[in-house]
């Protein structure tokens, strides 16, 4: 018979965008939380389209997400600095080179414990440090601790996100996910018969805008490249983007991953 002791399912949403997003998660996780053992969502967007309010970041916690990633917004809202340090659910990308909060973490779980990375990619995004050397200091700092790695790897391209993929697979990697362009990805596998992967999660936000955004400000900013405020999109229909991992506890090796695609009026 199958030990579902050493079995942890891990729920990870993709990039939460705006009030419209929030909702969503909150009634997913009204009706599904109890089917997991941990919950991770990417909140560089969770607020107003850009960064993470101190209000929000309690807001969403109080909905049982038990970490929370990011990417290149996290800093779009100025109080960030204020708590950063203080939330201890909340990764920013380790890969910034002098930045507050912390870059991993590892949490204590009914199943035991799992490790959490956030990283940025290089390719067509701002110059980072080498998201290379940041992880694999962080996966052998978590291998001392437990089996279970998880990565939220926040980049562009999809070339990139799959040859990390591969290299932090042969170092002892559970899971790999791509987060940042919105986009759910239909290739969910695992590598190695080990990591469980997906280029892009997608993201939680309304369904009807441009990756969550208002299309009347998208256009504009399209048409003319010029400087302007984006409104998050706001028609009633939402998805929920995300994806169940369930990994082996005792030897950290992922077992299963299913994409979760969701749409439904609030």
């Amino acid at each position: 018979m199958e030990n579902i002791q050493n079995k942890i399912k891990i729920l990870f949403f993709g990039d939460i965008a705006g009030k419209p997003g929030r909702l969503a998660v909150k009634n997913f996780l009204t009706e599904y939380s109890n089917n997991f053992d941990f919950i991770i969502a990417n909140v560089e967007n969770a607020s107003h389209g850009f960064g993470l309010t101190e209000k929000n970041y309690y807001e969403l916690s109080e909905y049982g997400i038990d970490c929370m990633t990011s990417g290149n917004h996290i800093w779009d809202k100025k109080d960030v600095f204020e708590y950063i340090n203080k939330a201890d659910k909340l990764i920013r990308p380790a890969n910034y080179p002098d930045a507050p909060g912390v870059g991993y973490k590892v949490f204590e779980t009914s199943k035991g414990k799992i490790g959490v990375i956030n990283v940025l990619g290089r390719h067509f995004m701002p110059v980072f440090d080498s998201p290379r050397y940041v992880a694999e200091e962080y996966i052998k700092k978590i291998q001392k601790e437990t089996n279970v790695i998880f990565i939220d790897f926040h980049a562009e391209a999809t070339a990139e996100k799959m040859c990390y993929a591969r290299y932090f697979s042969d170092l002892g990697l559970s899971v790999f996910v791509g987060t940042h362009t919105h986009v759910q990805t239909a290739d969910e596998k695992i590598i190695n018969n080990r990591t469980a992967y997906i280029s892009d999660v997608g993201f939680c936000g309304d369904s009807e805008g441009i990756i969550g955004m208002d299309y009347e400000s998208s256009l504009k900013h399209t048409f003319t490249m010029l400087p302007s405020r984006f409104e998050v999109a706001s028609s009633g229909k939402v998805c929920i983007n995300g994806v169940a991992v369930t990994v082996n506890t005792m030897n950290g090796y992922a077992e299963d991953i299913k994409r979760i695609n969701v749409i439904k009026e609030l």
